[in-house]
């Protein structure tokens, strides 16, 4: 640290000489409103120099201050007796049984996989993975929620092969295995990608440590890579429109990352951990060292000083300003133990990194920035920590989509006779189809505690030296959201249940991220306001409270909004892995019991938007009642090992989830005959996607049980076929309506799809 005298807090802070003075033009530029700065005028009692101007930019944007979100997030159920660390930390943490505690977060880099697809997504994983690993628990899995336009467009397959090699390389390499996510491809995104990561690590409860800057005195310490120019206000470009033109002129802000360097500071962090020298660790995420920082002393009530001249650096002439804002990768902010730091120092290097002591934690609670001694930047925690402006807007329902909602559908549930065709076309869909083609290019047994691989309802990690397990999955419908978002958020919780149940998981807790629009317009405020509500109202309902997340806004390009995706990342605990069970049909002469109930619903379902074009209708209706008892009796189901698959129908309705549960991972396919009886319309039997319905196969021996336990669940079942062998082909008959293929043109169809899409030759423009 610098020998200077440390002016005291009422000393004005001088502009810093080269700095441009600071206008509206500027204030605006750096995302604040006139009334924001007038605020931060009368935080500081005076204008802010450039370096403040930044701080408050980034700390103030939505990405890190949920300005638009903030008061509705409050509405969320956040307490369990099972929550460990609740929201507002780097990652929730929940009890899983046996002393082991489980730290899981999600998180987005949309903006800037919109930008540079590659470095956007990898840079996402890294991020995703030092939340977890802050907390002291070892990463054991990852997920991810992808989103694109439609592949026919040369953009979004250059888009999408870009993030699945990034995702893919970063965990690699990283060595966390991928177990699972969801893929989505819908003009809804054509002009902003969405890439959500999620990460699952595990610790002993007594091994968890928090992101506090305590200890007046202590040292704060930059270890891992050094910072550079890259990333500079990612936070702000975070929360701002794209254009059609962002992809050269926001390339500065995209962060470029090193899996190589994360995989050391992952060891060293966690040995830094062990060796109880740190009182605090926290990643250096969006806004850098400025988010860092402040947050640490923030939750501790203190303060924290700062020289800039002390920050290792990768490039000569770095500015207060770039160094506070840079998000170059693989950084962590810790608060060492005075009189620790050369054990701190000593386990970096042997992990060959650096550590340099930056800095020291203040009982002045001021966020107080020098360079070599002379103070750039003095503001008070606690209003840049926690007094960023909320804002409660007006929401309105946009005039258009309620008339989409109105559309009359009938016309389109009339066809019936034979139905391959479209059957076909429909498994065959890239979001229906096998996404072999994504998670063939991850790693997803390493470590070896994979217990379900990508493909099925939800992955599952098994923990080592017990008989549990914990599952996971990510879901969420935008076009379910997009026609009704209240209704539509519940449905992407109740699917993650859903999702859960069929592999055995009990639901736990969640994680969400909530990618929508520009709030600033009432039908985008709308859609978000009433989106909360439904996720609130469904965690209330499966007893699934939500441990932290992630908002990201202003998901639009030239005005155009995406669908708002309030992705659901689930979390559940399997005590006896002996009891896992996975979507695969099993055994030739098996029974096939369909748990609730066919309808008539097609609004906004993949049916429609693949023989019509179309996203609209009334989403299908959703019980959240009848979900619980949907959960508890597959549950019950499992636990007494009376089944041998369980599958939830979604996407591509009954008709897609059985061709699912024949075809398995493709190396032993089977066949399957249904009969059914319904006086719903067979389109609506075969492709709707009625909510609360589960699909599960069973020895005939036990098919009796499982309708009995079914009914005392109050649940509606019958048994509406056989498990064949493969050579018998598939067929599934609705009253005078059938569907009906061998199982090698099933195969085709689901397999085939995406890799001829992708592997094909690129076409001249």
């Amino acid at each position: 640290m610098s020998n200077a005298a440390t002016p005291t807090a009422d000393e004005m802070v001088a502009p810093r000489p080269g700095d441009p003075p600071i206008t509206a033009e500027l204030v605006a530029d750096h995302g604040l409103s006139p009334d924001e700065y007038e605020r931060i005028q009368r935080i500081l009692g005076r204008d802010a120099t450039l370096t403040e101007l930044g701080i408050f930019s980034a700390m103030w944007s939505e990405h890190c201050g949920y300005k638009n979100s903030r008061r509705l997030l409050r509405l969320l159920p956040t307490e369990a007796p099972w929550v460990i660390q609740g929201p507002g930390e780097n990652a929730g943490v929940i009890d899983v049984g046996d002393g082991w505690a489980l730290a899981f977060k999600i998180e987005s880099h949309n903006h800037p996989s919109a930008v540079e697809p590659y470095q956007g997504a990898a840079t996402g994983v890294g991020g995703i993975l030092r939340d977890v690993f802050t907390m002291g628990a070892r990463p054991v899995a990852v997920l991810d929620s992808l989103r694109f336009g439609d592949l026919d467009s040369p953009r979004v397959r250059y888009l999408f092969g870009g993030v699945v090699s990034g995702v893919g390389d970063y965990g690699n390499c990283v060595g966390i295995p991928n177990i699972g996510g969801e893929v989505v491809f819908d003009r809804g995104y054509e002009g902003n990608p969405i890439v959500n990561a999620m990460c699952l690590g595990l610790m002993k409860k007594e091994e968890l440590i928090t992101a506090s800057a305590t200890g007046v005195g202590n040292p704060l310490m930059a270890v891992g890579s050094r910072t550079g120019r890259d990333g500079i206000h990612g936070a702000t470009f975070a929360s701002e429109e794209l254009s059609e033109g962002s992809d050269e002129s926001s390339r500065p802000q995209v962060q470029v990352g090193d899996p190589f360097t994360e995989k050391l500071l992952l060891e060293a962090s966690l040995e830094l951990i062990a060796s109880g020298a740190l009182e605090g660790i926290q990643d250096m995420g969006a806004a850098g060292i400025t988010s860092s920082a402040s947050e640490m002393a923030g939750r501790a009530g203190n303060g924290v000083e700062l020289e800039m001249k002390q920050v290792p650096t990768r490039e000569r002439g770095m500015t207060p300003y770039e160094i506070l804002l840079s998000e170059s990768q693989e950084r962590m902010l810790v608060v060492a133990k005075k009189g620790r730091e050369d054990q701190v120092r000593d386990i970096l290097t042997k992990w060959e990194l650096e550590a340099a002591e930056i800095g020291r934690v203040t009982d002045d609670g001021r966020f107080r920035i020098l360079e070599d001694g002379a103070v750039v930047a003095d503001i008070p925690v606690l209003p840049l920590t926690q007094g960023c402006p909320t804002y409660e807007r007006d929401g309105v329902e946009s005039p258009e989509i309620q008339a989409l909602r109105a559309t009359d559908l009938s016309e389109h549930l009339i066809p019936q006779g034979d139905l391959t065709k479209t059957f076909l076309l429909l498994l065959g869909s890239p979001n229906v189809a096998s996404k072999r083609w994504v998670y063939g290019q991850y790693d997803t047994t390493i470590r070896t505690s994979t217990a379900v691989r990508p493909g099925g309802d939800a992955g599952v990690i098994r923990i080592r030296g017990t008989t549990r397990a914990v599952a996971a999955t990510t879901d969420c419908n935008g076009r379910f959201v997009y026609l009704e978002p209240r209704v539509g958020a519940m449905i992407a919780l109740a699917e993650a249940a859903r999702n859960l149940v069929c592999v055995g998981a009990l639901p736990t807790a969640i994680t969400n991220n909530l990618n929508f629009g520009n709030p600033l317009k009432p039908h985008i405020y709308y859609q978000l306001r009433e989106a909360v509500l439904g996720m609130a109202a469904a965690c209330e309902a499966f007893e699934t409270p939500v441990t932290g997340g992630n908002v990201s806004l202003y998901n639009e390009t030239d005005g155009r909004a995406i669908y708002p995706t309030p992705v659901i990342g689930m979390v559940g605990v399997i005590e006896d892995v002996s009891t896992i069970i996975q979507h695969a049909f099993a055994t030739p002469g098996d029974d096939i019991v369909l748990l609730g109930t066919n309808t008539a619903e097609l609004g906004g379902s993949e049916y429609l938007y693949v023989t019509a074009g179309l996203v609209a209708g009334a989403p299908p209706a959703v019980d959240l009642e009848s979900e619980r008892a949907l959960q508890q009796a597959v549950l019950a189901m499992i636990r007494a090992k009376l089944l041998r698959s369980a599958h939830d129908c979604s996407e591509g309705g009954l008709a897609c989830a059985l061709a699912e549960s024949a075809l398995g991972d493709g190396d032993a396919p089977l066949g399957v005959r249904v009969q059914l009886d319904d006086e719903v319309r067979p389109v609506g039997v075969l492709f709707g996607e009625a909510q609360g319905r589960i699909v599960v196969s069973c020895d005939p021996g036990r098919t009796d049980e499982v309708l009995r336990i079914a009914t005392r669940y109050e649940v509606p079942a019958r048994n509406i076929g056989k498990v064949t062998r493969g050579d018998e082909g598939f067929q599934v008959t609705v009253r005078d309506a059938s569907v009906s293929a061998s199982v090698a043109a099933l195969s085709d169809a689901y397999f085939g799809a995406l890799p001829r899409i992708m592997d094909a030759p690129a076409k001249d423009d």
